[in-house]
Protein backbone atom coordinates (compact mmCIF):
# COMPACT_ATOMS: atom_id res chain seq x y z
CA UNK A 1 0.00 0.00 0.00
CA UNK A 2 1.51 3.32 -1.04
CA UNK A 3 1.63 6.38 1.19
CA UNK A 4 -1.00 9.03 0.56
CA UNK A 5 1.76 11.60 -0.01
CA UNK A 6 3.06 9.53 -2.93
CA UNK A 7 -0.30 9.35 -4.71
CA UNK A 8 -0.80 11.12 -8.02
CA UNK A 9 -4.37 12.42 -7.83
CA UNK A 10 -4.61 13.63 -11.43
CA UNK A 11 -5.93 10.32 -12.85
CA UNK A 12 -8.82 10.42 -10.37
CA UNK A 13 -9.85 14.08 -10.32
CA UNK A 14 -11.28 15.40 -13.58
CA UNK A 15 -11.71 18.92 -14.85
CA UNK A 16 -14.73 20.53 -13.16
CA UNK A 17 -14.94 17.97 -10.34
CA UNK A 18 -16.24 18.70 -6.85
CA UNK A 19 -14.05 17.18 -4.11
CA UNK A 20 -15.14 16.71 -0.50
CA UNK A 21 -13.69 15.33 2.74
CA UNK A 22 -15.19 14.86 6.23
CA UNK A 23 -15.23 17.67 8.76
CA UNK A 24 -12.86 18.26 11.65
CA UNK A 25 -11.07 15.15 12.88
CA UNK A 26 -12.34 13.15 9.92
CA UNK A 27 -10.00 14.92 7.47
CA UNK A 28 -7.47 12.60 5.74
CA UNK A 29 -4.58 15.02 6.11
CA UNK A 30 -2.12 13.11 3.93
CA UNK A 31 -4.55 13.19 1.02
CA UNK A 32 -5.57 16.79 1.52
CA UNK A 33 -1.93 17.87 1.71
CA UNK A 34 -1.31 16.04 -1.56
CA UNK A 35 -4.36 17.70 -3.08
CA UNK A 36 -2.96 21.12 -2.24
CA UNK A 37 0.50 20.22 -3.50
CA UNK A 38 -0.92 19.08 -6.86
CA UNK A 39 -3.34 21.99 -7.30
CA UNK A 40 -1.63 23.40 -10.36
CA UNK A 41 -2.03 20.08 -12.20
CA UNK A 42 -5.80 20.03 -11.56
CA UNK A 43 -8.28 22.03 -13.61
CA UNK A 44 -11.36 23.92 -12.43
CA UNK A 45 -11.76 21.89 -9.23
CA UNK A 46 -14.17 22.95 -6.47
CA UNK A 47 -13.66 21.88 -2.86
CA UNK A 48 -16.88 21.29 -0.91
CA UNK A 49 -16.11 21.92 2.75
CA UNK A 50 -17.69 21.61 6.14
CA UNK A 51 -15.68 22.69 9.18
CA UNK A 52 -11.93 22.51 8.53
CA UNK A 53 -9.86 22.58 11.73
CA UNK A 54 -6.41 21.77 10.30
CA UNK A 55 -3.96 24.10 8.55
CA UNK A 56 -4.73 22.62 5.12
CA UNK A 57 -6.20 25.84 3.74
CA UNK A 58 -3.11 27.82 4.75
CA UNK A 59 -1.21 26.16 1.87
CA UNK A 60 0.06 28.57 -0.78
CA UNK A 61 -1.99 26.73 -3.42
CA UNK A 62 -5.31 27.14 -1.62
CA UNK A 63 -6.24 29.96 -3.98
CA UNK A 64 -5.98 27.59 -6.97
CA UNK A 65 -9.32 26.00 -6.08
CA UNK A 66 -12.90 27.21 -6.06
CA UNK A 67 -14.89 26.62 -2.87
CA UNK A 68 -18.43 25.71 -1.89
CA UNK A 69 -18.83 25.89 1.88
CA UNK A 70 -21.36 24.44 4.30
CA UNK A 71 -20.25 26.85 7.03
CA UNK A 72 -17.63 29.44 7.89
CA UNK A 73 -16.48 28.13 11.25
CA UNK A 74 -12.86 27.51 12.30
CA UNK A 75 -10.40 27.50 9.39
CA UNK A 76 -13.16 27.22 6.78
CA UNK A 77 -13.24 31.04 7.05
CA UNK A 78 -10.26 31.04 4.67
CA UNK A 79 -12.28 29.14 2.07
CA UNK A 80 -15.26 31.46 2.51
CA UNK A 81 -13.00 34.44 1.85
CA UNK A 82 -11.47 32.79 -1.23
CA UNK A 83 -14.87 31.75 -2.59
CA UNK A 84 -16.49 35.17 -2.34
CA UNK A 85 -19.04 33.98 0.23
CA UNK A 86 -20.22 30.85 -1.57
CA UNK A 87 -21.88 29.38 1.50
CA UNK A 88 -24.89 27.04 1.44
CA UNK A 89 -27.20 28.00 4.33
CA UNK A 90 -28.51 24.56 5.26
CA UNK A 91 -29.50 22.84 8.46
CA UNK A 92 -27.39 19.76 9.21
CA UNK A 93 -30.54 17.66 8.96
CA UNK A 94 -30.91 18.74 5.31
CA UNK A 95 -27.32 18.06 4.19
CA UNK A 96 -27.61 14.25 3.74
CA UNK A 97 -30.53 14.74 1.35
CA UNK A 98 -28.84 17.64 -0.44
CA UNK A 99 -25.85 15.39 -1.14
CA UNK A 100 -27.91 12.30 -2.05
CA UNK A 101 -30.05 14.26 -4.52
CA UNK A 102 -26.94 15.96 -5.96
CA UNK A 103 -28.16 19.42 -5.03
CA UNK A 104 -24.70 19.54 -3.48
CA UNK A 105 -22.53 17.95 -6.21
CA UNK A 106 -19.87 15.43 -5.17
CA UNK A 107 -17.52 13.70 -7.61
CA UNK A 108 -14.56 12.66 -5.45
CA UNK A 109 -14.59 11.86 -1.72
CA UNK A 110 -11.40 11.68 0.35
CA UNK A 111 -11.96 9.87 3.66
CA UNK A 112 -10.21 8.23 6.63
CA UNK A 113 -10.89 4.61 7.53
CA UNK A 114 -9.62 2.04 10.00
CA UNK A 115 -9.39 -1.72 9.37
CA UNK A 116 -11.71 -4.04 11.26
CA UNK A 117 -11.36 -7.77 11.89
CA UNK A 118 -13.23 -8.29 8.60
CA UNK A 119 -11.03 -7.34 5.61
CA UNK A 120 -14.14 -6.48 3.58
CA UNK A 121 -15.29 -3.87 6.11
CA UNK A 122 -13.69 -0.63 7.31
CA UNK A 123 -14.67 1.79 10.09
CA UNK A 124 -15.00 5.57 9.75
CA UNK A 125 -13.76 5.87 13.32
CA UNK A 126 -14.14 9.48 14.41
CA UNK A 127 -16.64 11.05 12.02
CA UNK A 128 -19.91 9.76 10.60
CA UNK A 129 -22.37 12.70 10.27
CA UNK A 130 -22.94 12.74 6.46
CA UNK A 131 -19.85 10.78 5.37
CA UNK A 132 -21.87 7.81 4.10
CA UNK A 133 -23.80 10.14 1.81
CA UNK A 134 -20.48 11.56 0.51
CA UNK A 135 -19.24 8.05 -0.24
CA UNK A 136 -22.45 6.96 -1.97
CA UNK A 137 -22.63 10.13 -4.09
CA UNK A 138 -19.01 10.19 -5.24
CA UNK A 139 -17.75 8.76 -8.53
CA UNK A 140 -14.42 7.98 -6.83
CA UNK A 141 -13.69 7.33 -3.15
CA UNK A 142 -10.07 7.39 -1.97
CA UNK A 143 -9.41 6.39 1.63
CA UNK A 144 -6.47 6.73 3.96
CA UNK A 145 -6.08 3.68 6.18
CA UNK A 146 -5.32 5.01 9.65
CA UNK A 147 -4.89 2.70 12.64
CA UNK A 148 -4.71 5.70 14.97
CA UNK A 149 -8.48 6.06 14.81
CA UNK A 150 -10.68 4.28 17.35
CA UNK A 151 -12.99 1.43 16.47
CA UNK A 152 -16.42 2.80 17.23
CA UNK A 153 -19.93 1.39 17.05
CA UNK A 154 -23.13 2.51 15.39
CA UNK A 155 -23.07 3.71 11.78
CA UNK A 156 -19.30 3.69 11.25
CA UNK A 157 -18.93 0.64 9.02
CA UNK A 158 -18.33 1.00 5.27
CA UNK A 159 -17.83 -1.80 2.74
CA UNK A 160 -14.43 -2.16 1.08
CA UNK A 161 -16.04 -2.36 -2.36
CA UNK A 162 -17.25 1.24 -2.05
CA UNK A 163 -13.65 2.45 -1.92
CA UNK A 164 -11.78 2.76 -5.23
CA UNK A 165 -8.33 3.17 -3.71
CA UNK A 166 -6.75 2.59 -0.30
CA UNK A 167 -3.55 4.39 0.70
CA UNK A 168 -1.58 4.48 3.93
CA UNK A 169 -2.13 7.52 6.14
CA UNK A 170 1.00 9.60 6.59
CA UNK A 171 -0.33 13.02 7.56
CA UNK A 172 -0.62 14.50 11.02
CA UNK A 173 -3.48 13.10 13.06
CA UNK A 174 -6.19 15.78 13.12
CA UNK A 175 -7.15 16.61 16.70
CA UNK A 176 -9.22 19.35 18.28
CA UNK A 177 -8.14 20.58 21.70
CA UNK A 178 -10.88 21.66 24.10
CA UNK A 179 -11.01 25.44 24.32
CA UNK A 180 -10.25 26.71 27.81
CA UNK A 181 -13.42 28.49 28.95
CA UNK A 182 -13.22 32.13 29.93
CA UNK A 183 -14.41 33.35 33.30
CA UNK A 184 -17.55 34.71 31.65
CA UNK A 185 -18.17 31.36 29.93
CA UNK A 186 -18.02 29.70 33.37
CA UNK A 187 -20.56 32.19 34.76
CA UNK A 188 -22.95 31.57 31.87
CA UNK A 189 -22.45 27.81 32.14
CA UNK A 190 -23.36 27.85 35.82
CA UNK A 191 -26.72 29.40 34.95
CA UNK A 192 -27.21 26.91 32.13
CA UNK A 193 -26.52 23.96 34.43
CA UNK A 194 -29.15 25.24 36.87
CA UNK A 195 -31.75 24.93 34.08
CA UNK A 196 -30.93 21.29 33.31
CA UNK A 197 -32.54 18.76 35.65
CA UNK A 198 -31.14 15.39 36.66
CA UNK A 199 -32.10 12.61 34.21
CA UNK A 200 -32.29 15.06 31.30
CA UNK A 201 -30.70 14.30 27.93
CA UNK A 202 -28.19 16.94 26.83
CA UNK A 203 -26.69 18.22 23.58
CA UNK A 204 -23.75 20.53 23.15
CA UNK A 205 -21.02 21.06 20.59
CA UNK A 206 -17.43 22.27 20.86
CA UNK A 207 -15.82 25.53 21.98
CA UNK A 208 -15.33 27.32 25.26
CA UNK A 209 -19.01 27.48 26.20
CA UNK A 210 -19.77 23.74 25.73
CA UNK A 211 -16.66 22.84 27.72
CA UNK A 212 -17.75 25.22 30.48
CA UNK A 213 -21.24 23.69 30.49
CA UNK A 214 -19.73 20.20 30.73
CA UNK A 215 -17.73 21.30 33.75
CA UNK A 216 -20.77 22.92 35.34
CA UNK A 217 -22.76 19.66 35.05
CA UNK A 218 -20.36 17.62 37.19
CA UNK A 219 -22.74 17.37 40.15
CA UNK A 220 -25.72 16.25 38.04
CA UNK A 221 -27.08 12.71 38.07
CA UNK A 222 -28.11 10.25 35.36
CA UNK A 223 -27.83 12.54 32.36
CA UNK A 224 -28.15 11.24 28.82
CA UNK A 225 -26.05 12.35 25.85
CA UNK A 226 -27.29 12.94 22.29
CA UNK A 227 -25.22 15.34 20.22
CA UNK A 228 -23.93 16.17 16.76
CA UNK A 229 -20.31 16.21 17.94
CA UNK A 230 -18.68 15.88 21.35
CA UNK A 231 -15.44 17.28 22.87
CA UNK A 232 -12.93 15.71 25.28
CA UNK A 233 -14.81 17.23 28.22
CA UNK A 234 -17.58 14.65 27.80
CA UNK A 235 -15.21 11.87 28.90
CA UNK A 236 -15.09 13.25 32.45
CA UNK A 237 -18.89 13.23 32.66
CA UNK A 238 -19.09 9.61 31.53
CA UNK A 239 -16.21 8.34 33.66
CA UNK A 240 -17.57 10.01 36.82
CA UNK A 241 -21.06 8.60 36.25
CA UNK A 242 -22.80 11.90 35.52
CA UNK A 243 -23.78 10.61 32.07
CA UNK A 244 -25.38 7.19 32.42
CA UNK A 245 -28.02 7.37 29.64
CA UNK A 246 -30.38 5.41 31.90
CA UNK A 247 -33.41 7.64 31.32
CA UNK A 248 -33.08 8.80 27.69
CA UNK A 249 -36.28 7.23 26.41
CA UNK A 250 -34.41 5.75 23.43
CA UNK A 251 -30.82 4.54 23.10
CA UNK A 252 -30.84 3.90 26.83
CA UNK A 253 -27.38 3.12 28.16
CA UNK A 254 -25.82 4.58 24.99
CA UNK A 255 -24.17 7.96 24.35
CA UNK A 256 -24.91 9.06 20.79
CA UNK A 257 -22.90 11.45 18.61
CA UNK A 258 -22.05 12.01 14.96
CA UNK A 259 -18.42 12.97 15.52
CA UNK A 260 -15.53 12.96 17.96
CA UNK A 261 -14.14 16.51 18.01
CA UNK A 262 -11.31 15.88 20.43
CA UNK A 263 -7.83 14.52 21.07
CA UNK A 264 -6.29 11.16 21.94
CA UNK A 265 -8.08 11.34 25.29
CA UNK A 266 -11.46 11.11 23.56
CA UNK A 267 -10.28 8.73 20.84
CA UNK A 268 -8.74 6.26 23.28
CA UNK A 269 -11.84 6.39 25.46
CA UNK A 270 -14.10 5.75 22.48
CA UNK A 271 -12.06 2.79 21.16
CA UNK A 272 -14.25 -0.31 21.35
CA UNK A 273 -16.42 1.39 23.99
CA UNK A 274 -19.74 -0.35 23.58
CA UNK A 275 -21.77 2.40 25.26
CA UNK A 276 -20.86 5.03 22.66
CA UNK A 277 -22.50 4.92 19.24
CA UNK A 278 -21.57 7.06 16.24
CA UNK A 279 -24.69 7.84 14.22
CA UNK A 280 -25.44 9.58 10.93
CA UNK A 281 -26.77 13.15 10.86
CA UNK A 282 -29.96 11.71 9.39
CA UNK A 283 -30.45 10.18 12.86
CA UNK A 284 -28.80 12.59 15.30
CA UNK A 285 -30.51 15.68 13.85
CA UNK A 286 -33.87 14.14 12.96
CA UNK A 287 -37.04 15.42 14.61
CA UNK A 288 -38.34 11.84 14.65
CA UNK A 289 -35.39 10.91 16.88
CA UNK A 290 -35.50 13.88 19.22
CA UNK A 291 -39.22 13.63 19.93
CA UNK A 292 -38.46 10.28 21.62
CA UNK A 293 -35.75 11.66 23.91
CA UNK A 294 -36.59 12.34 27.53
CA UNK A 295 -36.24 15.98 28.69
CA UNK A 296 -33.92 16.88 25.83
CA UNK A 297 -32.01 20.05 26.78
CA UNK A 298 -29.99 21.55 23.95
CA UNK A 299 -27.27 24.16 24.44
CA UNK A 300 -26.20 26.33 21.52
CA UNK A 301 -24.58 29.72 21.20
CA UNK A 302 -24.91 32.91 19.16
CA UNK A 303 -22.91 35.74 17.70
CA UNK A 304 -25.79 38.14 18.36
CA UNK A 305 -29.44 38.09 19.36
CA UNK A 306 -31.86 40.95 18.87
CA UNK A 307 -34.52 42.20 21.26
CA UNK A 308 -37.25 40.17 19.56
CA UNK A 309 -35.24 36.95 20.02
CA UNK A 310 -33.83 36.50 16.51
CA UNK A 311 -30.47 34.69 16.59
CA UNK A 312 -27.47 35.25 14.32
CA UNK A 313 -24.96 32.39 14.58
CA UNK A 314 -23.28 32.99 11.23
CA UNK A 315 -21.74 36.40 10.61
CA UNK A 316 -19.80 39.01 12.57
CA UNK A 317 -18.46 42.28 11.24
CA UNK A 318 -19.57 41.39 7.72
CA UNK A 319 -17.54 38.15 7.76
CA UNK A 320 -18.88 34.62 7.76
CA UNK A 321 -17.48 33.03 10.94
CA UNK A 322 -20.14 30.51 11.97
CA UNK A 323 -22.80 28.28 10.52
CA UNK A 324 -26.46 27.46 10.29
CA UNK A 325 -25.28 24.04 11.41
CA UNK A 326 -27.49 22.00 13.68
CA UNK A 327 -28.72 24.85 15.84
CA UNK A 328 -32.27 25.03 14.46
CA UNK A 329 -32.55 21.24 14.34
CA UNK A 330 -31.71 21.03 18.04
CA UNK A 331 -33.72 24.10 19.07
CA UNK A 332 -36.82 22.60 17.49
CA UNK A 333 -35.99 19.07 18.62
CA UNK A 334 -35.84 20.17 22.24
CA UNK A 335 -39.32 21.65 22.01
CA UNK A 336 -40.64 18.34 20.63
CA UNK A 337 -39.11 16.32 23.46
CA UNK A 338 -41.31 15.72 26.52
CA UNK A 339 -39.91 18.05 29.19
CA UNK A 340 -37.28 19.40 26.78
CA UNK A 341 -35.95 22.97 26.59
CA UNK A 342 -33.63 24.73 24.18
CA UNK A 343 -31.00 27.12 25.54
CA UNK A 344 -29.08 29.82 23.67
CA UNK A 345 -26.06 30.59 25.85
CA UNK A 346 -23.76 33.52 25.19
CA UNK A 347 -21.59 36.12 26.90
CA UNK A 348 -23.32 39.48 27.07
CA UNK A 349 -20.52 41.26 25.18
CA UNK A 350 -17.73 40.61 22.71
CA UNK A 351 -14.47 39.57 24.43
CA UNK A 352 -13.15 43.15 24.42
CA UNK A 353 -16.33 44.38 26.10
CA UNK A 354 -16.90 47.01 23.42
CA UNK A 355 -20.00 45.57 21.82
CA UNK A 356 -23.17 44.04 23.21
CA UNK A 357 -24.17 40.66 21.84
CA UNK A 358 -27.77 41.54 22.64
CA UNK A 359 -28.66 44.15 20.04
CA UNK A 360 -31.69 46.24 19.16
CA UNK A 361 -31.91 44.61 15.73
CA UNK A 362 -29.76 42.39 13.55
CA UNK A 363 -29.48 45.13 10.88
CA UNK A 364 -29.09 42.89 7.86
CA UNK A 365 -27.21 40.09 9.62
CA UNK A 366 -28.45 36.54 8.96
CA UNK A 367 -31.29 35.19 11.06
CA UNK A 368 -30.13 31.68 11.87
CA UNK A 369 -32.90 30.87 14.34
CA UNK A 370 -36.26 32.59 14.14
CA UNK A 371 -37.65 34.36 17.18
CA UNK A 372 -40.65 32.02 17.06
CA UNK A 373 -38.35 29.08 17.83
CA UNK A 374 -36.25 30.57 20.64
CA UNK A 375 -37.00 29.40 24.18
CA UNK A 376 -34.37 30.28 26.83
CA UNK A 377 -31.54 32.80 26.44
CA UNK A 378 -28.77 32.85 29.04
CA UNK A 379 -25.97 35.33 29.71
CA UNK A 380 -23.81 35.86 32.78
CA UNK A 381 -26.48 38.31 33.99
CA UNK A 382 -29.44 35.97 33.98
CA UNK A 383 -32.02 33.97 32.05
CA UNK A 384 -34.62 35.32 29.63
CA UNK A 385 -37.49 32.88 29.09
CA UNK A 386 -38.93 33.98 25.75
CA UNK A 387 -41.30 31.13 25.00
CA UNK A 388 -44.83 32.56 24.88
CA UNK A 389 -43.84 36.22 25.37
CA UNK A 390 -44.94 39.01 23.06
CA UNK A 391 -42.36 41.27 21.43
CA UNK A 392 -42.31 44.03 24.09
CA UNK A 393 -42.06 41.43 26.85
CA UNK A 394 -39.17 39.75 25.00
CA UNK A 395 -37.34 43.05 24.63
CA UNK A 396 -37.69 43.77 28.33
CA UNK A 397 -36.49 40.27 29.29
CA UNK A 398 -33.48 40.37 26.97
CA UNK A 399 -32.44 43.91 27.93
CA UNK A 400 -32.46 42.77 31.56
CA UNK A 401 -29.74 40.17 30.86
CA UNK A 402 -27.61 42.43 28.66
CA UNK A 403 -24.44 43.97 30.07
CA UNK A 404 -25.46 46.89 32.34
CA UNK A 405 -23.44 49.31 30.21
CA UNK A 406 -25.76 48.69 27.24
CA UNK A 407 -29.19 48.23 28.84
CA UNK A 408 -30.43 51.82 28.72
CA UNK A 409 -29.38 52.25 25.11
CA UNK A 410 -31.11 49.02 24.11
CA UNK A 411 -34.33 50.08 25.78
CA UNK A 412 -34.21 53.52 24.11
CA UNK A 413 -33.60 51.97 20.69
CA UNK A 414 -36.50 49.58 21.18
CA UNK A 415 -38.87 52.38 22.21
CA UNK A 416 -37.75 54.51 19.25
CA UNK A 417 -38.54 51.63 16.86
CA UNK A 418 -42.14 51.61 18.01
CA UNK A 419 -41.73 48.31 19.85
CA UNK A 420 -41.68 46.04 16.79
Amino acid sequence: MQLSSALDLTPFIRKGDHVIWPQGTGEPTGLTARLMAQAEALQDVTLVLGMVTTATLAHANANKFSYLCLNGAANTRKAVALSGMRVIPAHVSAIPSLISTKRIPIDVALVRVRPTTDPSIFSLGVMVDFVHEMIDAARVVIAEVDDRMPLTGGDTLVARDKIALLVAADGDEPVIQDVIPSGVDAMVAKRVAELIPDRATVQFGVGGMPVAVSQALRSHKDLGLHSGVIPDAVVDLIETGVITNRFKGIDEGISVTGGLFGTRRLFDFAHEYASLHMRRAAYTHAASTMIQLNAFHTVNSAIAIDLSGQVNAEMAGGRYVGAVGGQVDFVRGARLSPGGRSIIALASTTPDGKHSKIVADLAGQPITTARSDVDLVVTEYGVAELWGLDVPERAKALAAIAHPAFRDALERRFEASGGN
